[in-house]
């Protein structure tokens, strides 16, 4: 191949990708244009306050707003009794929430500079900012304590998806009554099978606090297997309780633990199901959703637990009775991450 025909490809070839380069940044515009044009048939979403205090008009949702338009992303707020209707957007934008007590934690992308960053940002009852901690991964679940008094939060560090244990997360635990925050859970002591374990390879995500502001459970991850595990703040231990348990959540009342578990048979990549576990007989309960659920359910109430699946605009939200009967029912479109508030 002659000089002049090899310069010549290789300039052909630079001017393809740049070609490629450019159509995909104009693609990309286009769709984020899209994003912010509000959709027909979608929700109502008009910018107002929004509060989480729990007394401020009567029992509602706050929740991420997945609807296309000038309000994507932002906390919104609608009435319990009509989940459907009209939302109040905040103006705040989260990609994780949880709210309880007039204390919030949103997990936010930070705006600017060449990689993206995040950040975990507690809120008070008017959504104003507490206080700000940098985030070392992509956020993927956040809780607040039932007194409000207690935060935690998970990012991914490295892979992107619960379906296998070959991610690495860090979760951390913000105490808003004495200022600690324990960057990783990974430094509390784990006892497993009656003993103290230590391994390189754990993982914990998925905390759920109880009542009493000290205890949590949570999911830990090691050797290739995940484990449930109740955490006790004051003592900094987490101790294993039962195997193939992931991303629990306490019930209002205490007493049972909504989660998701693998199950032998479904396919590798919708390989789950919502489980219930009582906590005075450790005994099991599917419950009557048969597609997989990669979510961390909110309780509606002590018989309904809320969770996520995906949808037309990012996720919608579907409700479920805790006991094992009855089946899911679609409750809000377009909306992701919900806290239910003075109920």
């Amino acid at each position: 191949m002659t000089l002049p025909r090899r310069i010549l490809i290789l300039v052909t070839a630079v001017v393809l990708l740049a070609a490629v380069g450019v159509l995909a940044v104009v693609r990309a515009s286009s769709r984020a244009d899209e994003k912010n044009r509000a959709q027909a048939g979608g929700p109502e979403v008009t910018r107002g306050e929004v509060s989480l205090a729990p007394a401020d008009g009567g029992p509602r949702i706050v929740f991420r707003n997945m609807a296309w338009g000038p309000h994507r992303d932002e906390l919104v707020t609608v009435p319990a009794a009509s989940p459907g209707g009209a939302r109040t957007a905040s103006g705040v934008s989260c990609l994780r929430f949880h709210s309880a007590a007039g204390t919030g934690i949103c997990l936010q992308a930070e705006k600017g500079g060449v990689q993206e960053q995040y950040r975990a940002v507690v809120l008070d009852a008017r959504l104003k900012a507490v206080s700000s901690h940098p985030l070392a991964g992509i956020p993927t679940r956040a809780r607040v304590s039932p007194g409000g008094h207690l935060a935690a939060w998970t990012v991914f560090v490295g892979g992107d998806s619960y379906a296998g244990t070959n991610f690495s997360t860090r979760t951390s635990l913000l105490d808003l009554r004495t200022g600690r925050y324990d960057a990783s859970l990974e430094d509390f002591t784990i006892v497993k099978d009656g003993r103290t374990y230590r391994n390189a390879d754990v993982n914990f995500w998925g905390v759920t606090f109880a009542a009493d502001e000290q205890t949590f459970y949570a999911t830990l991850a090691t050797g290739g297997q995940t484990y449930l595990v109740r955490g006790d703040l004051t003592a900094r231990t987490v101790t294993t309780l039962r195997e193939n348990l992931e991303c629990p959540s306490l019930s209002p009342d205490g007493t049972r633990l909504v989660f998701k578990k693998r199950v032998p048979g479904l396919s590798a990549d919708a390989p789950w199901r919502l489980y219930a576990l009582d906590l005075a007989t450790m005994e099991e309960t599917p419950l009557a959703e048969q597609r997989s659920v990669d979510d961390q359910v909110v309780w509606k109430d002590d018989r309904t637990v809320v969770y996520a699946l995906p949808g037309d605009f990012g996720a919608d939200l579907y409700a479920l009775p805790a006991d094992g009967t009855g089946a899911p029912a679609p409750l809000m479109t377009s909306a992701l991450a919900p806290a239910f508030l003075g109920g």
